[in-house]
């Protein structure tokens, strides 16, 4: 039988389940977070000797809590910021090129897997070099029913290019555009 592993095991916290991250350390990735984006280059960076992929997978390791902890938070701001201005995005309401046509879209999305009372987890998460591959899903707090989930990759250049190339397959249990009261919850992008 194949050894079953912690997909956790080395990065800087477990968004596998609710109840694993301190307010502490969530309050610490949003910072870096912002760090992060701050590092993305307008120019595309090129694979190198002097920024070879296993920086890159390194780097994409460091800023994957991040995203987790900006998600969590609704931080639509910090989600925005971790694309590329020519990302390209396949979906089932896709495709979408570029960062204004899946804003409208993917805020609903957004919206209502941040809703008060709902935990997104992230019970498998991949790396290999730019490419990072995971499973997502939303449980009530109350009830515990998975409100939606789904599986994505990305493809992420590391910090100085954020992520140029994302493909998710969603799905949606309950509720499919977020109500009002849900969208002016959501951190909008400066």
């Amino acid at each position: 039988m194949k050894r079953r592993i912690n997909y956790y095991q080395d990065l800087a916290a477990n968004y596998s389940k609710p109840g694993l991250v301190s307010p502490e350390l969530a309050e610490k990735l949003i910072f870096e977070a912002e760090k992060f984006i701050s590092l993305k280059e307008d120019n595309f960076p090129a694979i190198t000797p002097d920024y070879p992929l296993e920086q890159i997978e390194q780097e994409n390791k460091a800023w994957w809590p991040t995203h987790c902890e900006a998600l969590r938070q609704g931080r639509g701001d910090i989600l925005t910021g971790e694309y590329r201005q020519d990302l390209v995005y396949f979906c089932q309401d896709g495709p979408y090129y570029g960062l204004e046509e899946q804003k409208e879209r993917e805020q609903h999305w957004w919206a209502l897997i941040a809703q008060p009372g709902v935990t997104m987890c992230w019970p498998i998460v991949m790396f290999h070099g730019e490419f990072v591959w995971f499973e997502w899903n939303c449980l009530d707090n109350a009830t515990n029913e998975t409100i939606a989930k789904g599986s994505v990759a990305w493809l992420r250049r590391g910090h100085r290019g954020g992520c140029y190339l994302k493909g998710e397959q969603l799905t949606f249990y309950r509720d499919v555009f977020a109500p009002n009261e849900l969208l002016k919850l959501m951190t909008t992008a400066k």
